[in-house]
């Protein structure tokens, strides 16, 4: 039988690789900080619905965790993280090819683990590193530039900064949710909901104040940011539960996965041609993927 968190990353990373696809065509209309909303905004009630379900008869859980000051404190920092992760996430899309462009963001699956290791006592054994290095060296494969191109630094940058964010995401909601001490599924969708919340109010603050005209931009694309919202909050439903159940790292090595479903996404919508190195890097991340199943 499946091991829960492997059912849910797995759902995580098809939402995922949905929602940046269409974030990617949304970020050609309006701007990061707009598409950050609309992943927040248009998930929100898949998040408090789901939220509802799991607590139906019992919403006193829901008022413990709103007073519980180490759960704000850690959920808080996890939902302050992942909107700069996704910002940053955005201006990557704008600069480079689609999948090349997120594999500069997927070195959070390493970061993780070394962050995780260094600041929050959360250590992998010797083959779960080997499996987070095989497939970081299949990021890396296809991240090189091609002969005689130059080294995208803008994307390089902006990839790096959204590569940390979401690895400090990923280790900050875990321990919002662990320090619950609530069965693991409404943990996750209670800290999916409190994030979720926050983060859309972050984002709505920053666009009237700042970015005003983006609002009637969002209403000529409804469709496609309904579209963005779904996906972004079941992938998230997926994630939070994962990385409940399992150490993050070996959450986010699992979810390479996503990038093997990035390429096939650029070539058959996007029309991209697919490089060999890139067939190189989806074989190493499937190695990788292999090793942490077989573990």
């Amino acid at each position: 039988m499946m091991e829960t968190w492997v059912a849910f990353t797995l759902l995580a990373v098809l939402m995922q690789a949905m929602r940046t696809a269409g974030q990617k065509q949304l970020a050609a209309y309006i701007s990061p900080m707009a598409t950050t909303l609309v992943r927040y905004l248009f998930g929100l009630p898949i998040a408090l619905i789901y939220l509802a379900i799991l607590v139906v008869d019992d919403t006193e859980l829901v008022v413990k965790a709103l007073v519980h000051s180490d759960f704000l404190f850690y959920a808080s920092l996890a939902g302050v993280a992942q909107i700069l992760a996704t910002f940053w996430l955005v201006k990557v899309l704008t600069f480079r090819n689609f999948a090349v462009g997120t594999s500069f963001a997927k070195t959070e699956a390493l970061q993780t683990a070394l962050l995780g290791a260094v600041f929050f006592s959360a250590y992998l054994s010797v083959w779960g590193w080997l499996a987070v290095v095989v497939g970081m060296l299949g990021i890396l494969v296809v991240s090189l530039p091609q002969k005689g191109q130059p080294l995208d630094l803008s994307s390089l940058f902006y990839g790096g900064l959204s590569g940390i964010a979401f690895a400090l995401t990923s280790l900050w909601l875990r321990e919002a949710s662990l320090v619950l001490e609530y069965p693991l599924t409404i943990s996750a969708a209670l800290t999916l909901a409190y994030m979720v919340s926050l983060q859309s109010l972050i984002c709505i603050l920053y666009i009237y104040l700042k970015e005003r005209e983006q609002l009637r931009l969002m209403r000529k694309h409804l469709t496609l940011a309904g579209f963005v919202g779904v996906t972004s909050a079941l992938g998230s439903i997926g994630w939070f539960t994962a990385m409940s159940f399992q150490n993050a790292a070996i959450v986010k090595s699992l979810g390479q996965l996503e990038f093997v479903l990035t390429l096939l996404i650029t070539y058959l919508f996007f029309k991209e041609k697919i490089k060999l190195k890139e067939y190189v890097g989806m074989f190493l991340i499937l190695i990788s993927v292999v090793l942490l199943l077989w573990l």
